[in-house]
């Protein structure tokens, strides 16, 4: 009974372990498709463990799409290269790695190009935002990424895969 008993306190104690899903000096890179008012967003980035469940990462995105404003047809490009900062919840909930919980803020420049003098234009410029998502990893190194949030690329969010490394 006594070995039962500890095969089966290990067992949970392993499952509830958190452990932080990027550990310091750890790198990851995310990629992926947003959803978004203005076009189909790709995206394609790279986080960094900064510290104990905090990462700091980097993105690159573009999207196009078109317009039709009173008979003329007008196309639009969005290149935009920003930074983020996570806090990553696994310790303070007491997540598996294999799940990652984060929120964090971001920042970026939008280069916004429009065909055929565009009425109104669309401004390059800053961009300013939040974020709240989470990763399952399926693998010890792959996963999958769900991501809402506001005034990057993708506003509204995006979905993708990550590969740590």
């Amino acid at each position: 009974m006594k070995k039962y008993l500890l095969i089966i306190s290990l067992a949970f104690s392993s499952i509830l372990s958190a452990q932080s899903p990027i550990e310091v000096g750890q790198m990851q890179l995310n990629g992926g498709v947003g959803f978004s008012n203005y076009g189909l967003p790709v995206y394609l980035g790279l986080d960094y463990g900064l510290m104990d469940d905090i990462s700091i990462g980097g993105e690159f995105s573009f999207r196009s799409y078109n317009d039709n404003i009173f008979g003329t047809k007008y196309r639009h490009s969005i290149i935009g290269i920003s930074a983020n900062g996570n806090y990553h919840f696994n310790t303070l909930l007491n997540l598996e790695s294999k799940y990652d919980v984060y929120a964090g803020l971001n920042v970026g420049f939008y280069v916004w190009s429009s065909s055929n003098n565009y009425p109104g234009g669309r401004a390059s410029g800053l961009g300013l935002g939040l974020q709240i998502g989470g990763r399952y990893y399926f693998t010890e190194n792959w996963g999958i990424n769900l991501e809402i949030g506001g005034g990057n690329a993708a506003s509204g969010g995006k979905i993708g895969i990550s590969y740590r490394f």
